[in-house]
């Protein structure tokens, strides 16, 4: 009697279970590691780093002062310009100095004024500020690089995929992408680029036969204004199949 009962039972959830299968299956998602544009700033001219005015990690916006530099000799320099350039004006004004003389002391003056400017170093984007390599006190030869930032708006995604599908992917195509941190919270996603030839999947994927295959690159823009999505975190990717 118990036999009688336990198989319809059985029947029905291997019923229940292909159905689902069949029915419901969840669909494949491509995982890509989310990157964005980053900026690496040198310094322009040579001195001693006086202040440091953020931190690795902070938020900046376009035009935030970052870090000063002491430039004790360019200030000198800028002060003497100056002098000279009035100096020279009112000589101009009075006859007493021909104009190309003035041009060459307002040429030294704007060049003077330039560098003081660049003695205080300011963010180039609104973004986060990633690296910070100098320290107060360190002396910085032009070209030394001071901060990589990042424009977390501009995100985006590589996900590889193989060559059968690359036909259902335009350019400029909308695609979903999910972020498991949060839920599986969606993000909407354009596809920016195609790559051109097919290589074997990158080492990053997991499996070594997954590794083997010819995939192609597929880039994902993603939109980020709230700066959810930041460098390094894995999107899972829902595209047609």
């Amino acid at each position: 009697m118990n036999k009688k009962i336990l198989i319809p039972i059985v029947l029905v959830l291997v019923a229940a279970i292909a159905v689902k299968m069949l029915f419901f299956q969840s669909p494949f998602l491509y995982v890509g590691t989310v990157e964005a544009t980053e900026v690496n700033l040198s310094s322009r001219v040579s001195s001693v780093v006086s202040n440091i005015q953020v931190i690795e990690g902070q938020h900046v916006i376009e035009g935030q002062p970052l870090l000063s530099l002491a430039c004790e000799d360019y200030k000198i320099a800028d002060e003497i310009a100056n002098e000279n350039y009035d100096r020279t004006a009112k000589l101009f004004h009075t006859g007493s100095m021909p104009k190309e003389t003035l041009d060459q002391m307002k040429n030294r003056k704007d060049d003077a004024d330039l560098r003081i400017q660049w003695c205080a170093v300011k963010s180039p984007l609104t973004g986060t500020v990633l690296n910070k390599y100098p320290e107060v006190g360190e002396w910085v030869n032009v070209g030394t690089k001071l901060f990589t930032l990042a424009n977390i708006k501009d995100v985006w995604a590589y996900v590889y995929v193989p060559g059968t599908l690359i036909a259902k992917l335009p350019l400029n195509s909308k695609v979903t992408g999910y972020l498991p941190e949060l839920a599986m919270r969606p993000f909407e996603g354009t596809i920016t680029k195609i790559n051109d030839q097919a290589e074997f999947t990158p080492k990053n994927v997991q499996t070594r036969e997954e590794r083997t295959r010819l995939v192609f690159g597929v880039k994902i823009t993603f939109n980020n204004p709230d700066e959810v999505l930041k460098p390094g975190m894995s999107i899972e990717v829902k595209l047609p199949e």
